[in-house]
Formats: C-alpha cells, sequence, structure tokens
C-alpha cells in the first residue's frame, strides 16, 4: 500500500475538473467561523473551471443555508447552488403521506416541513418518525433517547434520517446529529431511510444540478471534497466520483492527519481518495 497524496492546493487538481462537490461543515466552515482560504479556492474553481455546489448534510431544505453561509461569512460570489440531505429528505417523507408520523427533532429544523402536509402525531398513532436531530443537541446525548427509539422499535415503525452525519464540530465541540440516533435504531433491527450522503438521493439531486448548470458532464470530471469517512467519502466512491479528504481540524476525520495514518484508514475502511489536504485552499 502506497501512502496517499498529500495536496497542498485545490489549484493542483483543478485542471482535471469540470466541477465541484463541495462539503460545507467540516470543510467549509465549523458552524461558527469560516476557514481560511476557503472562500479564495471555491471563488477560483467557478472562475477557471466551473459550478460548485455545496452538498450538506443539513436536514433542513436548500432554501435555509445561503443565510447561515452569509452570517458565517462565505461570500454567494464562491458557489452556484447549495443542495442538503434535506432537500433529498422531503421526497421520502411525500411517498410516505398522508399516513401520520412523529416528528423527532428541534424546532430549528422545521423548514424541513414547509409546505408538506405532515400530521404530525405522538408516538404511539404515528406510521413512521422522521428524525432530524435532538430536541437539544448542546445538551442532549443519544443515550438520552434510547427508551424511546425501544417503544418505536417495539412498533416496528420506520425512521426517515434527514441528516445521516453521526457528529459535527461545531466550533471545536463535537455535536450529536440525527445519524446517532439512526445507527441506534438500525442495531434495534428497524427500517431507516436516508437521502444524504453518502446516500444516492442528494447525489442524483446534485448531479442533476450540474448537468442544468453547464450540461451533460462525465463523473470522471466532477470533484467530490469532504472530510467525513463515512458520508463524503463513501458517498463518493459509490458514486464513482474522485474526492479530495480533507483532514484538517475542522472536521471528523478520526484524528487521522498524516499521509501514512489517512492511507491506512482508508484502506480499513475500503475506501479511496485521490489525495488529501489539511485544509480547502487555492
Amino acid at each position: 500500500m502506497s501512502d496517499i497524496a498529500v495536496i497542498s492546493s485545490l489549484e493542483a487538481v483543478a485542471a482535471r475538473y469540470d466541477a465541484l462537490l463541495c462539503d460545507a461543515w467540516g470543510v467549509i466552515h465549523d458552524g461558527v467561523m469560516l476557514f481560511p482560504g476557503v472562500a479564495d479556492a471555491l471563488r477560483r474553481f467557478r472562475e477557471t473551471r466551473g459550478p460548485v455546489i455545496i452538498l450538506t448534510n443539513a436536514p433542513r431544505p436548500s432554501w435555509v443555508i445561503p443565510a447561515q453561509l452569509d452570517r458565517i461569512g462565505l461570500p454567494r460570489d464562491c458557489w452556484d447552488d447549495i443542495v442538503t440531505s434535506g432537500d433529498a429528505t422531503r421526497a421520502a417523507i411525500e411517498a410516505r403521506l398522508p399516513a401520520p408520523a412523529c416528528k423527532l427533532g428541534p424546532a430549528k429544523d422545521d423548514p424541513l416541513f414547509e409546505g408538506l402536509k405532515i400530521d404530525f402525531r405522538p408516538l404511539e398513532e404515528a406510521e413512521f418518525i422522521i428524525c432530524t436531530g435532538m430536541k437539544d443537541d448542546a445538551h442532549e446525548t443519544p443515550d438520552d433517547y434510547r427508551e424511546f427509539l425501544k417503544e418505536a422499535a417495539a412498533q416496528r415503525l420506520p425512521m426517515i434520517c434527514a441528516n445521516p452525519d453521526i457528529v459535527v464540530n461545531w466550533g471545536g465541540r463535537m455535536i450529536w446529529c440525527a445519524g446517532a440516533l439512526a445507527e441506534i435504531y438500525k442495531d434495534l433491527g428497524c427500517e431507516v431511510i436516508y437521502g444524504g450522503k453518502p446516500y444516492p438521493p442528494i447525489y442524483d439531486l446534485a448531479l442533476k444540478r450540474i448537468e442544468e448548470l453547464r450540461g451533460p458532464t462525465d463523473r470522471a470530471r466532477i470533484l467530490a471534497v469532504g472530510d467525513g469517512f463515512k458520508t463524503d467519502i463513501l458517498g463518493a466512491n459509490d458514486q464513482k466520483l474522485d474526492v479530495l479528504f480533507i483532514a484538517g481540524d475542522g472536521g471528523v476525520h478520526e484524528g487521522a492527519r498524516d499521509a501514512a495514518a489517512i492511507s491506512k484508514k482508508l484502506e480499513e475502511a475500503g475506501l479511496s481518495a485521490i489525495g488529501a489536504a489539511e485544509a480547502l485552499q487555492w
């Protein structure tokens, strides 16, 4: 096994690609701060190569995200469009309506349901669960929901998980996401439906958007960028897309920093990447 290539800049590989699928949390920002150099890298790729699609597992529709990126300081001329796990999840929700649903998640994720006529009921009256995360992700952990999930499992209710991420790094603190609850639910033997990375629905939307922006594009000419092995890297591998692994402090890469350690972890996970970078910079 040879060590993964260390790539110091996006410019070093940009000429090989005509479109970019860029993860948000852990690559562009940490929920609080825009990472240095990212805006310039995305803008320069757009100017010299092609469209930039921000591909995020946020459990909210894409129209919510621009204002969040504005607050963090990412200029709007750095990206062409945003595709979210929330976008991909809405179709899964619609497919089960008008069956009543039980909502599991905080009020901040309610934009996901906008325009959908969902009959929300208590768990005992629901026919499926929509999980966007914990009600108080600043203080709660997945263990706080084990009894609730056991009750749901006893009813054999399917769960739609709006964010497959297990954790995100929020300003230096790891925050549990909906994916952590979904993992417990799967371990209880129950069905979980996902829309976000690494699953196909979010990529279907993103690839369609690239085609709308620049016409038919060979997948070999699309580069994915991400920091999550089980989401960004796995998803890109499954979609036959080249992927650049971001191994900096803002991500959730299990602590792998040097080329040998990253190569070993990728091999152990059965994954591959064209290279690794400390940060997304031009």
